[in-house]
């Protein structure tokens, strides 16, 4: 499938430098690949099983297994053309919002990611999903597509299409292998509402004069931790003559 763009990496004169790419994706997204990889290694070295990593609504909250809110979005299978394949969606889409939507706006970044988990570890135990870090990724690509309207994309090279239909043309391909959409419509569900929240809601808000204009703002305190906070400037002061 070639879905437009660059590839992942890239070889220089001296050939292909896997620490100066890995260097070069943004913090973030570098973080994410990380513990992607790490947990799948853990799992092929038998030093962590799968089965403490799924998700599972009774093991987290009535017995405090609480961790498996976290590894059910770094858990996406063991090593195989499947993982590539994930990595490589993973990697591409949530380097490219960093880059460019999100760019110099971390604190927004990471507020769009623990919105999409919080939202989604809301869904799951009505769906029976047990690894949600597809639907987080499926959601980085649906927000991706909606900022890049204009941007042209192939699949298989047989047709092609705008930027903001690259999650249903997946979601199509799912179907026609004979996959499971749960975990993709999930990720469509939880993406268009992010989107909707975050572009389309503040314009309404402006043109109707209503006084919440932001919904999705990140708290100070992540801003702090993000290296992006700024002391609010202060007040206008205005000298009155006699």
């Amino acid at each position: 499938m070639d879905f437009g763009g660059a590839a992942m990496g890239g070889a220089g004169d001296g050939g292909f430098d896997f620490m100066s790419w890995y260097m070069d994706i943004p913090v973030i997204s570098r973080l994410y690949f990380t513990g992607a990889f790490l947990t799948t290694a853990g799992c092929a070295l038998d030093i962590i099983s799968p089965f403490s990593l799924y998700f599972n609504f009774d093991l987290i909250f009535h017995q405090g297994q609480l961790w498996r809110l976290i590894t059910t979005y770094l858990f996406f299978g063991m090593f195989s053309i499947d993982f590539l394949f994930h990595m490589y969606f993973l990697v591409r889409y949530c380097r490219m919002l960093e880059e460019g939507d999100f760019r110099g706006k971390t604190a927004h970044f990471v507020m769009m990611i623990l919105f999409g988990v919080t939202f989604m570890t809301l869904v799951a135990p009505f769906v029976s999903v047990h690894f949600l870090g597809s639907s987080l990724s499926f959601m980085m690509v649906y927000v991706w597509g909606r900022r890049n309207e204009d941007m042209r994309m192939s699949f298989l090279g047989v047709f092609t299409f705008n930027a903001p239909y690259l999650p249903w043309v997946m979601l199509a391909f799912s179907m026609l292998l004979g996959h499971s959409v749960t975990i993709d419509a999930i990720g469509i569900l939880v993406g268009h509402t992010y989107y909707f929240l975050e572009y389309v809601y503040p314009a309404v808000a402006e043109i109707r004069g209503w006084k919440t204009k932001k919904i999705l703002e990140p708290p100070r305190v992540l801003h702090w931790i993000c290296g992006t906070y700024q002391e609010p400037p202060p007040p206008a002061v205005h000298l009155h003559q006699d």
